[in-house]
């Protein structure tokens, strides 16, 4: 067996971390700078007489991964007009600008989809007796947040 001094054990078991902490920096993927932002994609649709047709509106339930139920009942009461799904379609029974919807689905996105604490789009709704939580899977917290 072989002993060493004091003095020389702290120096190798240092050079050995060297070696495995640059070995392992060789083999993971480095760290982008950039942060991935979250876009909603923007309504697509056009104008019927006096009904606005969003086009793809089930994609952009599907993208921010909410009930087009849910998104539906928001759009309807903070646009105030009646409007119905037919097929993949939302019809609205007025003339509304795309800018506006887009305003709406952004605001929507901001109070039902992005987390609060760490700023991610990872969340679910869930429901806890009578109330209504946005739960982060990405950290965990769980916020209340309004009925519509």
């Amino acid at each position: 067996m072989l002993y060493m001094s004091d003095k020389e054990q702290p120096k190798q078991n240092q050079e050995d971390y060297e070696l495995l902490l640059a070995e392992a920096y060789k083999k993971i993927k480095p760290v982008e700078s950039k942060i991935d932002r979250f876009e909603t994609p923007k309504v697509e649709g056009h104008l019927e007489g006096t009904k606005t047709i969003i086009t793809n509106f089930k994609q952009i339930c599907s993208y921010i991964r909410r009930d087009q139920d849910h998104v539906l009942k928001y759009l309807l009461k903070e646009l105030a007009t009646p409007g119905v799904m037919k097929g993949d379609r939302l019809v609205l029974t007025r003339t509304i600008s795309s800018k506006l919807i887009n305003e709406k689905i952004a605001l929507y996105v901001q109070d039902y989809v992005i987390c609060k604490e760490c700023k991610k789009p990872d969340t679910e709704i869930t429901r806890d007796d009578r109330l209504t939580f946005l739960h982060c899977l990405a950290c965990g917290a769980k916020k209340p947040i309004t009925k519509i």
